[in-house]
Order: C-alpha cells, then sequence, then structure tokens
C-alpha cells in the first residue's frame, strides 16, 4: 500500500469545518464505475437502477462536471463493475491499475462519478496517494463556486457541511486523540473529530435559522405578488439544455447562459407579456442532473418553491443530445421527488436546440410536435413545442401554447363599450387579456376579453352587461 501523500496544490486543509479544495488546472483521472445492467437491477433501491443511459454519455457528463470547475481531464476512464466492492468500491486490481495509471501521468485527483462513502474514499486515497472526490462532492464544488446569492450560498453551505460532516474519520487520524475534559467535570473529555463534528453541527443549526429568515422573506414576497396576481411560469430541464437561453428570449433579459453544466445556480424571474396582454412572471432555475444529491434537493426546496407553486412548468429539452430521453427521466424523478409530477397538465415541454438537428431530425420532430402527419396543432394539445432559443424558431408557438393552459382557468366574456367611455377601456387592458377588438362606424366598441377568476368578481361588478362565452374549467 503507497504512503499517503497530497501535491501541494490539492493538500486538504485541516477541518474546522473542512472544505474540498480543489485548485484550477489539477491533473485530473475521471473515472466511470458503473454496474452493469443485470447488477443495477439487482442493487435494491440504487441509482444505478434507473439511470441506463449510455456509458459514453455518462462519463462524457462526468468530466464536463470536472470541466465546469476548471480541472484539467488528463484522461477518461469507463469501467464496467459486475458489483460494488464495500471497502474500495473497485475491485482489488482495477484499483492496482489506477494506481499505476496515477503515478504514470501524474495525476493528482480522481473523480469517481459515483456515490463513494467515507470508509471507500479514504481508502482509495490510500491506496493511490491522490485526492478523491465522488460525484456528490464534485457537484457541491460546482455550486459553492456559482452561488452568489446570500440564500444559495447559505444553502450551499450547508449542503456541504452535511457531505463533510460524515467524512471527519476519512484522512485525519489524529482527530481520534482527546482532548481534556472541562472544569470540574473531568474525565476522558471528547475527542476532536467529535469536537469538529459538533463544530460543524453548531454551524449547520445557525445556517438553518438564517434559511429559515430567508424563506419568510420569500414567504412576504410571494404574498406581496398575490395582491397582483400573476400567473407564475417556471423552466425547469437537465443541466445545460437552454433555459436560461430561452429565458433571456422571451424575456429581453440577460441571464448568465453558458455551454456549461450548471451555468445557472441563483434563481432569477422576471415579468414579461404574453402576445394577448397577459403579464406572467417566468422564473428561470438551476439544472437538474441525474443522481442529484439529496442533500442538495433538500437544500435547495427553498429555492425551488417557484417550481412548486408555478402554474406552469416549461420542460425544457435538448433534444440535440443523444440521452435526451433518459436526461427527461431525470428530470421528472426530481419532479416526483417535489410532488410534482402527478399534475402533469401543468407542464408543456419544449423541444429545445432546434438549430443543432440536422434537416431530417428537425423534420421529424417538427412532425411529432404537431400531433405527427401533418395533424392541426391545437393550442391546447399536450404536444411538445420545437424551439431554438438561439434563432428565436418556435417561440411564438410556445407563448401561444402557455397562454392556452393559463386561459384553460379563465372565463372569456364579450363586452360592448360607448366610445366615450375610455376610463373603463383603460381598465380592461390593465386588467384583462384583450382576445378581440372591433370598433363600429359610431365608435362603439365590441370586446372580448379574457380575465383571471380572481379578478372575475370585481369585472362583473364593473361590467354588469357582459356576456359569457367560456366557462374556465
Amino acid at each position: 500500500m503507497s504512503e499517503m501523500r497530497f501535491p501541494d496544490d490539492v493538500r486538504l486543509q485541516p477541518p474546522g469545518p473542512p472544505e474540498i479544495e480543489i485548485a484550477a488546472q489539477t491533473r485530473t483521472l475521471v473515472v466511470g464505475p458503473y454496474l452493469t445492467h443485470s447488477a443495477a437491477a439487482l442493487a435494491s433501491g440504487a441509482a444505478e437502477a434507473r439511470n441506463l443511459r449510455s456509458t459514453t454519455a455518462r462519463l462524457d457528463e462526468a468530466a464536463g462536471l470536472a470541466a465546469a470547475v476548471d480541472l484539467n481531464v488528463i484522461e477518461t476512464m469507463p469501467l464496467s463493475l459486475p458489483r460494488i466492492r464495500p471497502s474500495t468500491y473497485l475491485g482489488k486490481g482495477r484499483v492496482e491499475e489506477i494506481a499505476g495509471l496515477i503515478r504514470a501521468r501524474e495525476i493528482g485527483l480522481v473523480v469517481m462519478d459515483c456515490a463513494l462513502s467515507p470508509v471507500q474514499q479514504r481508502n482509495l486515497e490510500k491506496e493511490w496517494g491522490a485526492k478523491v472526490i465522488d460525484r456528490t462532492g464534485l457537484i457541491l464544488e460546482i455550486f459553492g463556486r456559482r452561488a452568489s446569492t446570500r440564500e444559495g450560498t447559505l444553502q450551499v453551505e450547508h449542503a456541504h457541511l452535511a457531505y463533510q460532516k460524515s467524512r471527519l474519520v476519512r484522512s485525519w487520524t489524529h482527530l481520534e486523540r482527546q482532548r481534556g475534559g472541562f472544569g470540574f467535570l473531568g474525565g476522558p473529555g471528547e475527542t476532536q473529530i467529535e469536537a469538529d463534528r459538533r463544530m460543524i453541527q453548531e454551524r449547520m443549526t445557525r445556517i438553518e435559522r438564517d434559511l429559515d429568515a430567508v424563506v419568510r422573506t420569500r414567504g412576504l414576497h410571494r404574498q406581496s405578488r398575490a395582491r397582483v396576481p400573476y400567473p407564475i411560469v417556471a423552466l425547469v430541464g437537465y443541466t445545460n439544455a437552454g433555459k436560461s437561453s430561452l429565458f433571456n428570449a422571451l424575456t429581453q433579459a440577460e441571464v448568465t447562459a453558458k455551454d456549461m453544466l450548471f451555468a445557472t445556480l441563483d434563481p432569477t424571474a422576471r415579468a414579461t407579456k404574453l402576445p394577448h396582454g397577459e403579464t406572467v412572471i417566468l422564473s428561470d432555475t438551476v439544472g437538474f442532473i441525474s443522481d442529484l444529491p439529496t442533500q442538495l434537493i433538500a437544500a435547495f426546496r427553498a429555492t425551488l418553491e417557484d417550481v412548486i407553486e408555478a402554474d406552469i412548468l416549461l420542460h425544457v429539452r435538448d433534444v440535440s443530445h443523444t440521452d435526451t430521453e433518459a436526461q427527461a427521466e431525470d428530470v421528472g424523478h426530481v419532479l416526483d421527488e417535489l410532488g410534482i409530477r402527478s399534475h402533469a397538465d401543468r407542464v408543456i415541454e419544449v423541444w429545445n436546440k432546434a438549430d443543432l438537428l440536422d434537416e431530417g431530425e428537425r423534420t421529424r420532430l417538427l412532425n411529432l410536435s404537431k400531433g405527427g402527419g401533418g395533424a392541426r396543432n391545437d393550442q391546447d394539445s399536450a404536444a411538445p413545442v420545437l424551439v431554438s432559443a438561439v434563432t428565436g424558431e418556435g417561440l411564438s408557438a410556445l407563448t401561444s401554447r402557455i397562454e392556452a393552459r393559463i386561459a384553460r382557468s379563465r372565463s372569456t366574456f364579450a363586452v360592448v363599450l360607448p366610445p366615450e367611455d375610455g376610463a373603463q377601456l383603460h381598465w380592461l387592458y390593465e386588467n384583462a387579456e384583450m382576445l378581440d377588438r372591433r370598433e363600429e362606424v359610431n365608435g362603439t366598441l365590441h370586446l372580448a376579453i379574457r380575465i383571471a377568476p380572481e379578478k372575475e368578481p370585481r369585472f362583473l361588478n364593473r361590467f354588469a352587461g357582459a356576456r359569457r362565452l367560456h366557462h374556465a374549467r
């Protein structure tokens, strides 16, 4: 067994609380230790049983995660595992093979695209003489670097501390030394590792109090928004599916949009008008990913409240990606955990990146989005919408679909106004959607409007002669 050593630029910092420190451009090996399909099916409750995408795509994604924190990926190595070893995850032969590669290529960091136990991580570091980080740790590192708001920073720190708390035993044998008792109590006192765990727990408790305050503030903001009720349209999807680019295209905003995993972390919301004048709140959210650490799902629950409470969810998919179907399943799994999947009528599937498709595939998907075979595309249908956030293709069809979904819960009315009643006309433009406007020769206006349920009583008080055209569902 080789002696434990760490390159200077990736040396672990003493705990208090411990943090993962990964230097940019560290020479990195990405290992994809994936269970065979039969082994995955036998792994009770394992995420591997759900994740049967191609090995190449999974390994490419892991390398992309490493690149997202500026690591220098020297090599990627896919491994097919018949079973997981409790002590090192990998078999002895594989461990020795990788040890030789690490020495030959001067690797300073090994990214294991799986979830390692603290014991497995510690043993691999001892065997390889290099820093080892698993998928959860790498995602936490990315989130830690990308969080910019106070809420996001607190959530990431809390998740990070929860992750590190179980890993204090990893390489720090000196932590097992006991400290003396305090005051008259005497006794052996607590070990250093117990003291560090206690410090971490105290910090986590303080963060939880701060997050409670943030949640209360968010609740006040939501109540304030409820007084001027606009429908919430939240974008969800796999990381790098193009949500931020679509958000920018729909709102003319300038949210960071890069071809990079987790380019967006902190949520952004903007008010925007639909073609018929309806104002909606569009919310851009953090991207989902397969095997998203449970610590992060829990920590970001407050951030995802806009998703939970949204009137409409735009599930943005990168249809140019070879594993778009598997990515959609992963997003569905996270939505399940948030309790959203059962409300499928709220979801509009958006097939993004049409500009990256070849002509044949683009035509095929366009036909599918129209119901197949050139069938009429009902704006209120459940068919996906093919778009390109870059070129603008399909955006008008998407906004029409959003309007149609909103219209399900709204009634429409016919209103007749005399030409001199400008105040009432102004009220309608401010509070309702103007679907149609026709003017007689004498100036009398014939209007068709659609109005939200919460505004309907005020509308009927002002326009007693309005005729209902359509009842809300």
